[in-house]
């Protein structure tokens, strides 16, 4: 079966800009979780067990506790599968933190249909609710400080505008989308530029209204990148002690961002320390799912 390129209803579109998604990203997302699980074939298991004329309720619900990211997402998958014949319920708001045995959403269809959408809704629900309930950890970790927990470019191809929503339901605050958002020279860009000024001036002059982050090994590059007048500074794999003194050198004059070697239970003493983020890859790379059962309810 072979799913026909598909634009969302009005108020699905509606619903997806009101949390920052774009609704062609999740249409390509979703048209190709379906696509592979079809792949040119037939759901020979759904067609053997269940009568065409069949209607269901399928109820995702909460095995665990955790924070609820994309359930949209989850509901566009049923929008191309069930087109108007299907509704949906949401049973608790976005980035609400709920208890094992939660009904976090259904969808009422043909059974035929909500079996074929189960799959990969329940997959992506999973997985940015994952996201989210890890991103809470963290920011519930520096509570009490002005630090903020942010994410990185380290994210699954194809899915990074989902999981750096997910990271925003879970209470963090997202870093570059792309490449061409803000510069961000790094060790590597030092090395070909012969050195961290040579780099933040070169990035510069070429593009004087992108905001310019730079990363530096030592308190002596900070300085060097605090004068050439960084807007952002990452600091990267410093102790405690480093961080507690870039700070004060800084004095206020850009912003610090704490990376590499970070972990939850240390998350209170670097933010302690007075930088202005932590850095945390592992929010998109490492995160565990969240576990979400589809239960399924026969209506006739």
């Amino acid at each position: 079966m072979q799913y026909a390129t598909y634009r969302f209803s009005a108020e699905t579109n509606a619903r997806l800009g009101e949390v920052g998604l774009r609704p062609l990203d999740v249409e390509a997302i979703a048209l190709r979780a379906l696509e592979e699980d079809i792949d040119d074939g037939v759901d020979v298991t759904t067609i053997a067990t269940v009568p065409a004329e069949q209607r269901g309720r399928l109820a995702f619900v909460a095995r665990s506790g955790g924070v609820i990211a994309g359930q949209i997402v989850a509901a566009a998958i049923f929008d191309v599968v069930c087109g108007d014949e299907h509704t949906v319920e949401f049973c608790v708001e976005e980035g609400a933190q709920v208890d094992a045995g939660t009904e976090v959403m259904a969808i009422t269809a043909s059974t035929h249909q909500l079996l074929r959408g189960e799959r990969p809704a329940l997959n992506l629900l999973s997985h940015l609710s994952g996201i989210a309930t890890a991103t809470r950890a963290w920011v519930q970790a520096v509570q009490g400080t002005s630090a903020r927990i942010r994410d990185t470019r380290k994210t699954t191809p194809g899915l990074r505008y989902l999981e750096k929503y997910a990271v925003r339901m879970g209470g963090g605050v997202n870093h570059r989308m792309n490449l061409a958002d803000a510069a961000l020279v790094k060790d590597n860009h030092i090395a070909a530029a012969g050195g961290v000024e040579q780099a933040f001036t070169a990035v510069r002059e070429r593009f004087p209204d992108v905001p310019v982050e730079v990363e530096v090994d030592t308190l002596e590059q900070l300085d060097e990148v605090l004068d050439a007048g960084a807007d952002l500074v990452l600091l990267d794999n410093f102790s405690i002690d480093q961080m507690t003194e870039a700070v004060s050198r800084n004095a206020g004059r850009a912003r610090l961002e704490a990376s590499g070697g970070l972990s939850l239970d240390r998350a209170a003493a670097v933010a302690a320390t007075g930088v202005d983020y932590l850095a945390v890859g592992a929010l998109t790379h490492s995160a565990p799912v969240l576990d979400i059962g589809a239960d399924l309810v026969v209506l006739g």
